[in-house]
């Protein structure tokens, strides 16, 4: 991942990071599975049923470590990663992300660093400090060189040899650590030319740093910018494994736009279960964008039931914040995405269990007490701030989870680790009812406060702006951008907006919204990602079109069927 996610970059990275993504296509499905039966059928490999068990460590390691083809602590207690990526060495002032990462249930943090050959080298310092961080916050650290990223497509990346000798350099910073960290030795380090060719440079990499005495758990990630699409690193899975004497290595898929469908991605996991090789979706996205809608729903249900890891990219700073999972670093604005990862049906805040090594799983089985009832402040007409007295605990409280009452029904909506939180995304003119949970770090929770009633302000929608822009145009056809700007004092939800071509043009695919077009009028309704637009915000959408020898720009655009200005 570069910083949003990566497919072949188009663009020089801006600001430290560039957007990419691998684009899935037909060709490419084909070879997908045309790869994966020739590696069944010559190698047998990771096929469920005829798959060998994976060679076990020789000796167990201290700390983190596989058993069984599972990571489990030290203590030999299964540790299953719920939690998310941070993209560090980009916004190295933003370390007091961690605590904001811990406090919405997470186990685990994957950490972006840099070696020094594409960015600016994390200082041994630094990167003590990041581990610091990470054990101050009862979060995992799972740290990562992300210079490798795209190898042999992007010629900016870096070697996974050059990785491996950036991590020897800081091996008295993290020798001593294998308790609570995790070596990733190079983020996605292949791109999509010839991947076959990630499989040796791995096993180099991994007893490099063996043989260097490191005997932390080692993790590798998949060629194809990660997605392996092409099944190399399934295919060659088991002999990669058998490279490592310890025994203690880990292997990362990531899941965006190539698994969009339960049936790739339950066959892909299942795969190495079956095989008892251990592996951790390490990055995965779910908003749908031009090259595909990620299943995310079956990726966490899967993870969750094979008892797999799973870190969303990304937490924030997003060239394109569509993967976002919150605004700004601001724990405050949570996005849909956000949500859905911490919030939703299998997401952080329901699976994830802390690490023994901090007092997860501990033998305090006493629940803090029921925190006071909330009172609300500074209601607008989409947030309220929410405080209550705090609640007390044998050991100490941890955090407090903010949950929507309606009826019998409890929604989480916002968590917080002193006793008051803002309540953002809530809706103009609408009565709520909230309430408070009290947890500790032995995963104990309180009995619920009672509720506070809150009816947010009715603000009028407000008007909007549209910029329209052709990005680029070639015989018969052209890409085009729209901005959609609310103006107004309220969030605009579930939006639909309007315009008409001039000249005979047509909306042949779009990301961000559905169009529906007839004649000339064109009518577009917003993804899921896109739904709401905040106040002073704005979504933009994205198109390809078909067009004549005249490509005038549409002279008005209407959102819910009121008047925008154009601009």
């Amino acid at each position: 991942m570069i910083l949003s996610h990566d497919f072949p970059p188009t663009a020089p990275p801006i600001s430290g990071a560039a957007v990419s993504r691998t684009r899935k296509s037909p060709l490419r499905t084909f070879l997908a599975r045309l790869a994966a039966l020739v590696g069944l059928v010559v190698l047998g490999a990771l096929c469920p049923g005829t798959a060998q068990a994976a060679q076990q460590p020789a000796a167990q390691a201290v700390g983190l470590h596989i058993s069984n083809g599972r990571l489990v602590e030290s203590n030999g207690n299964d540790f299953v990663m719920r939690g998310v990526n941070h993209a560090h060495t980009w916004y190295p002032n933003e370390l007091g992300s961690l605590a904001d990462i811990k406090a919405q249930g997470a186990n685990t943090v994957r950490v972006v660093l840099a070696d020094g050959h594409r960015w600016t080298a994390n200082t041994a310092a630094d990167v003590t400090n990041v581990v610091a961080q990470c054990k101050a916050n009862r979060l995992i650290c799972v740290l990562e060189v992300h210079d490798t990223t795209g190898y042999g497509e992007d010629s900016a990346a870096g070697t996974l040899d050059q990785a491996a000798d950036y991590w020897i350099g800081l091996k008295d910073v993290l020798a001593g650590q294998e308790n609570y960290i995790i070596i990733n030795i190079g983020n996605e380090p292949w791109g999509n030319t010839d991947p076959a060719g990630w499989t040796a440079p791995t096993i180099a990499a991994i007893k490099k740093l063996r043989n260097a005495g490191f005997e932390h758990t080692i993790m590798v990630d998949a060629p194809n910018w990660g997605q392996d699409w092409q099944q190399v690193m399934r295919t060659n899975a088991q002999s990669v494994y058998a490279a490592d004497t310890t025994g203690n290595l880990v292997f990362s898929i990531h899941m965006y736009s190539v698994f969009d469908t339960a049936a790739e991605i339950t066959d892909y996991l299942n795969a190495f279960v079956s095989a008892k090789l251990p592996l951790v979706i390490g990055e995965f996205g779910g908003p749908a964008d031009q090259w595909g809608d990620p299943d995310e729903d079956t990726m966490m249900a899967a993870a969750e039931q094979l008892h797999i890891g799973y870190l969303a990219w990304s937490w924030s700073g997003n060239t394109d914040p569509i993967l976002d999972l919150v605004l700004d670093f601001d724990p405050a604005r949570m996005t849909s995405w956000g949500q859905r990862i911490f919030n939703g049906a299998n997401g952080i805040a329901q699976t994830a269990k802390e690490a023994t090594v901090f007092g997860g799983g501990s033998s305090d089985t006493q629940a803090p007490t029921a925190p006071g009832t909330p009172t609300a402040s500074a209601v607008t007409a989409t947030s309220a701030r929410l405080t209550w007295t705090a609640s007390t605990d044998n050991v100490g409280v941890a955090g407090y989870d903010v949950v929507r009452v309606s009826g019998g029904t409890e929604t989480k909506v916002a968590a917080a680790t002193t006793n008051s939180v803002t309540v953002t995304g809530l809706t103009a003119g609408t009565a709520y009812s909230f309430a408070v949970y009290a947890r500790d770090a032995a995963g104990n929770r309180s009995a619920r406060s009672a509720t506070v009633g809150v009816t947010t302000a009715n603000t009028p929608a407000g008007s909007c702006s549209v910029g329209y822009r052709v990005v680029g145009d070639w015989q018969g056809g052209f890409q085009g951008e729209i901005v959609i700007r609310n103006t107004g004092t309220a969030a605009v939800t579930g939006w639909k907006l309007g315009f008409t071509f001039a000249d005979g043009q047509s909306v042949t695919n779009m990301w961000g919204g559905t169009a529906a077009q007839s004649a000339g009028a064109v009518t577009v309704t917003p993804a899921s990602y896109t739904n709401t637009i905040a106040a002073g915000g704005s979504v933009t959408l994205g198109f390809i079109g078909s067009k004549g020898s005249t490509n005038t720009a549409p002279a008005a655009f209407t959102l819910n069927g009121a008047a925008c200005v154009n601009g």
